[in-house]
């Protein structure tokens, strides 16, 4: 199965980043083919452009080359995986941005010519992971009402077959009062989890 992971984090030696390490290392022990988007290391403009946002319901909404790779590789996945930090309860703005300016009409959906209503596009996708860490306890993360988690199993699972596409929510809460010993165990279910995807 072909996997796509979108990694948020700006460091390339944090947690996140080691999150991200395992699970495309356990994806592809498992036979899975594995494409990686480090959108800070690709220098990602999270801003949805003028321009962008005029064509976004034209046939032609991509408009920059990069957008139009990211969403080739979006519509030849069976498999999506968003590994980020949640902060300020929800996913960072540069993961949000990549959401607006790739899966956009005729990449997850299209539009219904008459009633504007969404109709689901992701009918290629099998399987929806998401992978964080929160520097809040459970406790707090539920009070917020977690953004993040609502943002990925809610809005961009939505666009798959209901029947058809898996759903994982995997997360470290407190991260920043965790022992070592913890944040290995999290690494080790990330590991466990995704090879056996």
């Amino acid at each position: 199965m072909r996997y796509l992971v979108v990694h948020a984090h700006p460091s390339p030696s944090s947690f996140s980043r080691a999150l991200c390490d395992r699970a495309v290392a356990a994806l592809t022990a498992a036979g899975h083919d594995v494409e990686l988007i480090d959108l800070y290391a690709e220098r990602f403009e999270a801003r949805l452009s003028r321009e962008e946002r005029l064509s976004y319901e034209s046939d032609e909404p991509i408009l920059d080359p990069q957008i139009r790779r990211y969403a080739d590789l979006v519509l030849g996945c069976a498999g999506l995986v968003f590994i980020y930090p949640t902060w300020w309860s929800g996913a960072p703005a540069i993961l949000k941005g990549w959401l607006e300016r790739v899966l956009v009409p005729g990449v997850s959906f299209t539009l219904d010519p008459l009633t504007h209503k969404v109709q689901p596009g992701f009918g290629h996708v099998r399987r929806i992971v998401g992978i964080t860490t929160y520097g809040s306890p459970r406790w707090n993360v539920w009070l917020m009402a977690d953004g993040g988690r609502r943002l990925i199993l809610r809005c961009v699972r939505i666009l798959a077959p209901r029947l058809r596409c898996r759903s994982r929510w995997l997360a470290l809460y407190d991260v920043d009062r965790s022992t070592d010993e913890q944040r290995q165990a999290f690494l080790q279910r990330v590991e466990k989890t995704m090879a056996a995807l």
